[in-house]
């Protein structure tokens, strides 16, 4: 079994289809995680997955529903795998898949986080749009997920500030937090800004709802606290929902709602 997510891929062309003259693509041993799965026909899944190098990639498992086949136990949510495809066009047909092993399955709170996680991929990340650091984030909250199976939702919430962090500044939606947008003057610790998901940072009066002191914008330039700044991880809170919520159009996501409705987070 691998081990290594970080294992590169082979990515080479096979002859050039006779039809269409459209080269067909094969990837081998890429590192994946099954975001979603849905039935196809009468024995096989569709599938969502995020890979390290082609990002979103939809693939057909065929046969995968059948009881004795092996990507039953492999094609699971929240477990790393290494998988192989080819194919041209929007779904490719997975030709191989392992498991790549090590964490335990999420469970009750961490697996309502991990399906935090997928929604906001499957929202916000655009098919085969590659972000190896996201993925690599993504990684590591589900490994930090499934080390904390009877956590609180207190206990959770530096993981999910964290992968948050991660996938607005891999897709370029998170301001540059030192530095006044308009003019690239320095953000000074004793005044007072707003964040616009657009603009970035703009001086603004202590008296404005939206004002945030400097020094907690400079604290999480290299994003939010681990734990123990209960203050600053207020903040970091506040921040990623303003954000998410304006590049997510003001849609509530189905799991954020649910951890609201349950008063988890």
């Amino acid at each position: 079994m691998r081990t290594e997510l970080g294992a590169g891929p082979v990515t080479r062309p096979l002859p050039r289809a006779s039809r269409r003259g459209i080269s067909v693509e094969r990837v081998q041993d890429e590192p994946i995680y099954v975001l979603h799965s849905y039935p196809w026909k009468e024995t096989s899944l569709l599938l969502d997955v995020f890979s390290r190098r082609h990002g979103r990639v939809a693939l057909v498992a065929k046969g995968a529903k059948r009881p004795t086949s092996a990507l039953r136990a492999v094609l699971l949510g929240f477990q790393p795998c290494h998988a192989s495809w080819s194919g041209r066009g929007e779904v490719r047909t997975l030709t191989r898949a392992d498991w790549a092993g090590g964490l335990a399955p999420l469970s009750g709170l961490p697996l309502l986080c991990g399906f935090y996680f997928n929604e906001l991929l499957v929202r916000l990340l655009a098919r085969e749009d590659a972000h190896e650091g996201l993925f690599d984030a993504y990684h590591a909250g589900i490994a930090a997920l499934a080390q904390r199976p009877q956590a609180s939702s207190a206990e959770l919430e530096p993981v999910l500030r964290s992968f948050e962090f991660a996938l607005l500044r891999e897709l370029g939606f998170l301001p540059e937090l030192h530095l006044q947008g308009s003019s690239s003057e320095p953000v000074l610790p004793d005044a007072f800004y707003r964040v616009d998901p657009d603009q970035g940072v703009s001086a603004c009066p202590a008296s404005d709802v939206q004002a945030v002191r400097g020094e907690v914008l400079l604290a999480l330039r290299e994003g939010p606290p681990a734990e123990g700044d209960i203050a600053l991880a207020r903040a970091a809170k506040t921040l990623m929902r303003s954000l998410l919520h304006y590049h997510l159009s003001g849609q509530m996501l189905r799991t954020r709602q649910l951890l609201i409705d349950l008063h988890k987070l």
